[in-house]
């Protein structure tokens, strides 16, 4: 795992990579890779690319990258693990290509050269990469199927700019900081900004399974790779029969850990004593010969958050080598500097504070590789509302939708004004006004501020220049795509197909790239092995969640390997109790950064409004903890990386 970055100066200008530029850049990531760092500058100082290393396979100087093919012809600055590479390597080496190390990153130059752009498509693992072919004159930028890890790219008149965080890009001389209007207002909704876009105007991510090509005058082709319903059906695959599924899964997921154990360092496993992080450690232990590591995080003061229970109960039932970790509120506020400096961007997701400490602790004990378990619940579908929305669509939405659209509209503005009238609205309210006005109801399994709740949250002034934008736009997009590739009309393969593209990539494993790469370690995810995701995209929702039961699937798969009492647990999700912090210890602190922030001079907000948020949670009238960590996060991202550079 690593950190990566580079320049393209494809225009007339003149200019040319400056190496000291570069080096900056590469090194505003040193958490990515502490262990090495390497530029590599063209000829004509044309292309620059640069990589800091964390080192996981071929811990020697051999691993250095950038790294090149035998003639220097290809180059290649890589982040990620490409778990087949040994197989990919045997065939590379029968049609003569010569090694000079034992690393992955080599595999991938030499598939380049005999498959072109196509090479992603034979990749196993998680990816961003950077190829410089000298030869075409030619950048190529790729992102992973899933999204696992992150790149992101600036275009300037006659330069591309990339890396793996985006503060690298800022360090460029050419680049400036402003908020990205649109990005702002979607972040209030999804709690992450939708890829393309970022907080900062300008800058763009990658979204998954795409690749980037960039000719020498700065012509830019993409597309993408790969499709979780593009898939071939597996042969003799029996979808709908819970028998033969159950045990393919198991066997999938065997197999997803057993690839992602490929490491020349200690590795573990992130366990709460749920079910996913429990069946990482049943599976990891049945391969292993010694103890699995296992580390957990609790919270002071408020034991009903806490898991060590359960965590304790499967560490004690796979004799691992456990730790743990406990923090409280005053750990939270000492973390929100760093957590603003590594998120680059705002991710109001407030497992980052819980899931720095663990990692942290994983860190402290010389463990530099863990799994975790994130790519379960949206697969066989372990969310409660997950399940409320997939019976609403069945109960509510599809005879609504018979009605005529004036009846629609008619009966959703009635609610509306009922809702006003009793300052109540959410979920159902938000049902109606889809139906009404034709629009997709399930917009994701993290959703803060709703279409009406922000146009009470913004200025005046900044509505009229966002011109009716609308989150809605962002959803549709993703469900167009889903029904033109699901044939069986199962909107949960359409819920699920938009939470793969845009809050498992943008919001979960960003957060967890980014929070385990700021103590240096790498975070794997087998539940979002590709062949696995392919597999469970096909199965029919109802076999997920069998006799009202949610992920009925996986918990089959893992009888008899866990517990009862583990397999059986109720869904909780992995969390922190900032509700409780801010009507106690965290209020003053996350008011005061709130209303204070210099934020308020971009007239984006009514701070009115967002001062009656404030005092009715603290209150307990209504539980606003969601909208105000989306506020405290924004506010923070803002002073630090845009107030305070233009100061």
């Amino acid at each position: 795992m690593c950190g990566i970055c580079g320049v393209f100066e494809f225009g007339k200008s003149g200019r040319v990579v400056e190496e000291d530029t570069l080096i900056r850049m590469r090194d505003t990531m040193t958490h990515r890779g502490p262990d090495d760092a390497g530029v590599y500058l063209s000829a004509d100082r044309r292309v620059g690319l640069g990589h800091r290393r964390l080192s996981i396979v071929d811990l020697s100087p051999a691993g250095r990258q950038p790294m090149s093919n035998e003639d220097g012809t290809i180059w290649i600055t890589f982040n990620g693990e490409i778990y087949n590479h040994a197989a990919l390597r045997r065939d590379l080496e029968a049609k003569g290509h010569i090694y000079r190390s034992r690393t992955d990153t080599e595999t991938l130059v030499h598939l380049y050269e005999e498959e072109g752009a196509g090479f992603v498509s034979l990749l196993e693992g998680m990816f961003a990469l950077a190829i410089w072919d000298g030869r075409r004159q030619e950048l190529l930028l790729v992102r992973d199927r899933i999204g696992v890890k992150p790149l992101y790219y600036t275009v300037l008149p006659g330069t591309i700019l990339f890396a793996s965080e985006i503060k690298a890009i800022l360090e460029h001389p050419r680049m400036s900081r402003r908020i990205d209007l649109a990005a702002f207002y979607h972040y209030l909704t999804f709690i992450a900004a939708p890829s393309p876009r970022t907080l900062f105007q300008g800058v763009h991510k990658l979204p998954p399974s795409t690749i980037v090509t960039i000719d020498r005058r700065g012509a830019m082709r993409s597309g993408t790779f790969w499709d979780p319903m593009a898939a071939p059906a597996e042969e003799g695959a029996l979808y709908d029969d819970a028998e033969f599924c159950a045990a393919r899964v198991r066997d999938l997921l065997a197999r997803a850990i057993e690839k992602r154990m490929m490491a020349d360092v200690p590795f573990g496993v992130f366990l709460s004593g749920g079910l996913d992080s429990s069946a990482n450690v049943a599976l990891m232990a049945r391969i292993m010969d010694r103890p699995v590591r296992t580390f957990s995080v609790g919270f002071k003061d408020h034991p009903a958050h806490n898991e060590f229970l359960y965590a304790r109960k499967v560490a004690t039932l796979f004799k691992t080598d456990h730790h743990e970790v406990e923090i409280g509120w005053r750990d939270l506020l000492d973390f929100m500097p760093e957590l603003v400096f590594h998120q680059d961007e705002p991710i109001a997701d407030w497992v980052c504070v819980p899931l720095h400490y663990v990692a942290r602790l994983a860190k402290r004990s010389g463990t530099i590789v863990v799994q975790v378990g994130e790519g379960s619940d949206e697969q066989f579908f372990g969310y409660d509302h997950y399940l409320r929305m997939y019976r609403n669509q069945a109960r509510f939405v599809r005879p609504l939708m018979k009605l005529p659209r004036a009846l629609r509209l008619l009966t959703y503005h009635s609610a509306r004004g009922l809702a006003f009238l009793l300052r109540r609205g959410g979920e159902r309210l938000d049902l109606l006004r889809s139906v009404a006005r034709d629009e997709t109801f399930f917009w994701g399994g993290a959703i803060a501020w709703r279409e009406e709740e922000k146009k009470r949250l913004l200025s005046g002034g900044v509505l009229r220049r966002l011109d009716g934008l609308s989150s809605h736009d962002v959803v549709l997009e993703f469900d167009r795509k889903a029904r033109s590739r699901i044939s069986d009309n199962d909107f949960g393969k359409r819920m699920i197909y938009l939470e793969l593209k845009n809050r498992l990539a943008e919001l979960l494993l960003m957060r967890v790239d980014k929070i385990t790469m700021a103590s240096s370690i790498e975070a794997r995810v087998p539940f979002l092995d590709h062949a696995l995701v392919e597999f469970t995209m096909r199965v029919p929702t109802e076999l997920k969640i069998r006799s009202g039961q949610s992920k009925f699937l996986l918990k089959k798969a893992m009888a008899g390997i866990l517990p009862d009492e583990i397999v059986h647990r109720p869904k909780r999700g992995f969390g922190a109790p900032v509700s409780e912090w801010l009507r106690g210890d965290l209020y003053a602190p996350a008011f005061a950064g709130v209303m204070k922030s210099r934020l308020r001079e971009e007239n984006l907000l009514d701070y009115g409004h967002v001062e009656r948020l404030f005092r009715a949670h603290r209150a307990g009238a209504r539980d606003h903890s969601w909208h105000l960590w989306t506020l405290y996060n924004l506010s923070g991202w803002y002073d630090h990386w845009i107030a305070r550079e233009a100061a």
